[in-house]
């Protein structure tokens, strides 16, 4: 009788333990992003010619999101970047989003802003293979940001909008502040950062992320 007391409370134990290990912290993945491009369709016909269509090259962590195989030379006034990845899909208006260090190559000074926020933003030059246009605005610097569903915000407690900061380990490991909260019902969990700051701290796509405070 002991013996069946003994495997008994052994089996609660492993029971109450799978039960706690559902409720651990999920896992936040780390999307690194270098310089890229969003272009509008009428963009894309001007610099690749009319009734141009992107080609995927890769899909992105964000469902529907994908590389191009396309790329354009990025033209400011004192330099220009050659290269410069193209996104799709296609968005209402295009948008380019450099690093920090881009910005006294291409001697404009672009603002750190989310994706979307374009008022405000200084113009630049973009030159594909049929043609070359000019945006007004557009140019800035992504503000780091965190992807997540509605479950998940609930799950983290966080709204939409709302910054936070995160922690990474490592040897050249830390923190940063100012992280905002994207929150969607089509979204796919997951942080990015610009190439500059993955480097800053060592960081790789296998890094740890963890939301440690609000700012």
């Amino acid at each position: 009788m002991g013996n069946y007391d003994q495997v008994l409370s052994l089996l609660m134990e492993v029971v109450s333990g799978a039960g706690k290990a559902e409720k651990e912290p999920r896992s936040i993945p780390l999307g690194i992003s270098n310089r890229h491009v969003h272009l509008s369709q009428a963009d894309v016909d001007t610099l690749f010619g009319a009734g141009y269509t992107l080609s995927k090259m890769r899909d992105l962590s964000q469902p529907g999101q994908y590389a191009c195989n396309e790329t354009v030379t990025v033209c400011g006034p004192k330099g220009s970047i050659e290269k410069v990845r193209v996104l799709g899909p296609v968005r209402k208006q295009t948008q380019v989003e450099i690093m920090r260090g881009d910005c006294f190559k291409l001697g404009v000074k672009a603002p750190v802003r989310l994706s979307g926020e374009l008022e405000g933003t200084p113009g630049v030059t973009l030159v594909g293979p049929k043609g070359s246009v000019y945006i007004t605005c557009g140019l800035m610097v992504a503000q780091r940001h965190i992807h997540m569903t509605p479950d998940d915000a609930l799950f983290f407690g966080v709204t939409d909008g709302e910054m936070v900061s995160i922690q990474f380990d490592g040897l050249r490991g830390g923190g940063y502040n100012q992280v905002a909260i994207r929150v969607s019902s089509d979204a796919a969990l997951d942080c990015h950062i610009d190439v500059e700051e993955a480097n800053a701290m060592d960081l790789t796509s296998a890094s740890v992320i963890k939301i440690i405070k609000n700012c």
